[in-house]
């Protein structure tokens, strides 16, 4: 008598068993996508949501129904243009001269050690432990035309007449570049630490000069730092209210402050949510623009 045994099949999991968690092959994910729901949750209530309304709100006509008459009055306003414009340029100058003023100071840091490493890092940490408001009013106190730089400089005798350094673009820039500093200097010593100091050893012993050094191979290689630090620094410019506030003129107005202007003086509410669609738009194409010219994925991790 033969004995016949039959195969047994082989167990495929369906999409309930995948969706209860069954398959071990999807287990690991599912935890991780459990872990990460409470934050995708909070994202998306008090963040896309509230931006989704956001950009309803600019779409409202004030007879009621929908309409774009408020992108048609940014674009057709000559004033607005140039308000855009002004914040832009504002924003690409705190931006370059962070990076004048951070990559020395940066340098300096990821080499320094003990004490002076100390000090380095907590100069540079200073503003994140002062008040916004507080860090302003000090520097009207310092750029006032009888404040401390005016005194010593016509103690000194260097000028005749206080110079105006304050409620003008020079005061805002100046603020802005102190405050935005640690977002530029922190990703470039990152780079500059985790920098194979190898190469630049190789570099001097096939004869390179110090700068010949410098140009081709230790400037290039904390690039990733330096794209880091000033798409922080100009994305979070485009948005500065305080400082523009406080320490600028009647001319230097930026986007913040015309949405601020329509919101709290006229009340309208609609323009105010165009012009901050306006600001979303170019901050998510400039991230875009640099995922796609500058990797922005492989730029991260690079400076991790």
């Amino acid at each position: 008598m033969t004995t016949t045994v039959q195969a047994v099949p082989k167990w495929t999991p369906t999409a309930l068993d995948r969706l209860w968690g069954r398959d071990p092959d999807l287990r690991p994910a599912l935890r991780r996508g459990l872990l990460g729901t409470p934050g995708l949750l909070f994202i998306l209530v008090f963040f896309l949501y509230p931006l989704f309304l956001l950009v309803e709100l600019s779409f409202q006509a004030k007879a009621g129904g929908w309409s774009s008459e408020h992108y048609l009055r940014i674009f057709n306003t000559t004033v607005y243009a140039q308000i855009i414009w002004k914040t832009a340029w504002i924003s690409a100058t705190v931006t370059l001269l962070n990076f004048l003023v951070a990559y020395p100071f940066a340098v300096a840091l990821a080499r320094s050690k003990g004490w002076v490493r100390i000090v380095l890092l907590i100069s540079i940490l200073m503003p994140f432990w002062t008040n916004l408001l507080v860090r302003a009013y000090g520097w009207i106190v310092v750029l006032h035309p009888r404040g401390l730089i005016n005194t010593m400089l016509g103690g000194l005798g260097l000028i005749g007449e206080p110079v105006a350094i304050v409620h003008n673009t020079t005061g805002v820039l100046i603020g802005m570049t102190q405050i935005m500093l640690p977002y530029m200097v922190l990703p470039i010593a990152a780079q500059i630490e985790k920098m194979d100091g190898r190469l630049l050893q190789a570099a001097r012993s096939l004869g390179a000069s110090p700068l010949r050094t410098f140009a081709h191979v230790f400037f290039p290689l904390t690039l990733p730092g330096v794209f880091a630090g000033a798409l922080m620094v100009f994305v979070l410019s485009l948005g500065f209210f305080v400082i523009p506030a406080l320490l600028g003129g009647r001319r230097d107005i930026l986007i913040a402050q015309l949405i601020h202007f329509n919101l709290t003086k006229v009340l309208n509410w609609e323009l105010a949510a165009a012009l901050s669609t306006i600001l979303l738009v170019i901050t998510l194409g400039i991230f875009l623009a640099a995922q796609r010219w500058f990797r922005l994925n492989s730029l991260w991790s690079e400076v991790k």
